[in-house]
């Protein structure tokens, strides 16, 4: 049985209860393009899906809101694009045993593998560009869900804490150069600043595609939480002080940058037509993936 999959099932089972995930299914519909025109079912109503789809004699025979579903005239592509460099090997939070810990290398095949188990329940094609600053490797668009755990597989087995820097810049001028076809594509990354380069392809990339950005947290070494425990800064190799977790005038003055830092990103993806959301544990997950499809609906309406 797949790995990474059946885990990200079990996940949406735990904290979604069923309505939720029906929102989130009907967000990833609002994403399609185009209708098609062959009838070929009825489902419930699920907020997102488009009102001019409701077969109104049928509800009223059922009690129930029912929308006409139709054969996809075509297959719609989602581009996971995922750094992989070793930052994203650290820890997102500390908790009192192992059980409890999460890596942002957890969370990024979590989100990722969330799209792509909805795009393959829509019968729809998933592609995947992931590399960090010295290798970038791309795996060609198919359906299914043991090419998604194969993708996901990809992903997890690439981030090492003993790996090359993360490069996004890098990852997305590859992804520029490679991918030709038109594409849903979901950039997973722990950037916290876009730069002039950085905003130039993703300008770039808007043209083509539908951009939606996910950054994953990073730990925060001011906080309380595994203050017993030796962390060591990934990228820098070098153990954190365990006197940083003790300041409280530090951990103020630190929340308050992530916080700037969060909202000044935002605004400049907003610009470049992108939509953002932050990845904070695998709980705030499933809704921080529902709030980036809903407000990229909402901004593709506009």
């Amino acid at each position: 049985m797949t790995a990474h999959l059946t885990m990200i099932k079990a996940r949406l089972s735990i904290h979604a209860h069923r309505k939720v995930r029906g929102l989130l299914e009907g967000e990833y519909a609002a994403l399609q393009v185009g209708r098609g025109i062959d009838f070929n079912d009825l489902r419930e109503y699920v907020r997102g899906d488009d009102v001019k789809d409701i077969d109104w004699k049928a509800s009223a025979r059922s009690r129930q809101l029912l929308i006409k579903r139709y054969v996809a005239e075509r297959k719609h592509t989602v581009l996971l694009c995922v750094s992989t460099g070793r930052s994203m090997a650290a820890l997102n939070s500390v908790g009192t045993t192992p059980d409890t810990m999460t890596s942002k290398r957890e969370l990024a095949v979590f989100v990722s593998g969330m799209l792509g188990y909805f795009a393959v329940r829509h019968s729809d094609l998933v592609a995947l560009v992931y590399g960090d600053a010295e290798r970038q490797r791309g795996r060609p668009a198919e359906g299914g869900e043991l090419h998604l755990e194969r993708l996901l597989g990809a992903i997890h087995d690439d981030i090492r804490p003993d790996g090359p820097p993360s490069d996004l810049t890098k990852l997305l001028r590859f992804t520029a150069r490679t991918v030709r076809r038109r594409t849903i594509m979901l950039v997973v990354s722990d950037e916290t600043r876009v730069s002039e380069e950085m905003a130039d392809l993703l300008r770039r990339l808007t043209v083509q595609h539908e951009v939606l950005f996910l950054t994953i947290g990073d730990l925060d070494p001011t906080g309380p939480a595994g203050s017993d425990r030796r962390l060591v800064d990934v990228d820098a190799a070098a153990e954190v002080p365990s006197w940083l977790r003790h300041d409280a005038r530090l951990h103020r003055e630190y929340a308050t940058l992530l916080s700037a830092e969060e909202q000044q990103m935002r605004r400049r993806l907003e610009q470049l037509g992108v939509v953002q959301e932050r990845v904070r544990d695998h709980e705030s997950a499933i809704a921080a993936v529902f709030r980036l499809l809903e407000r990229h609906r909402h901004a593709r309406r506009r």
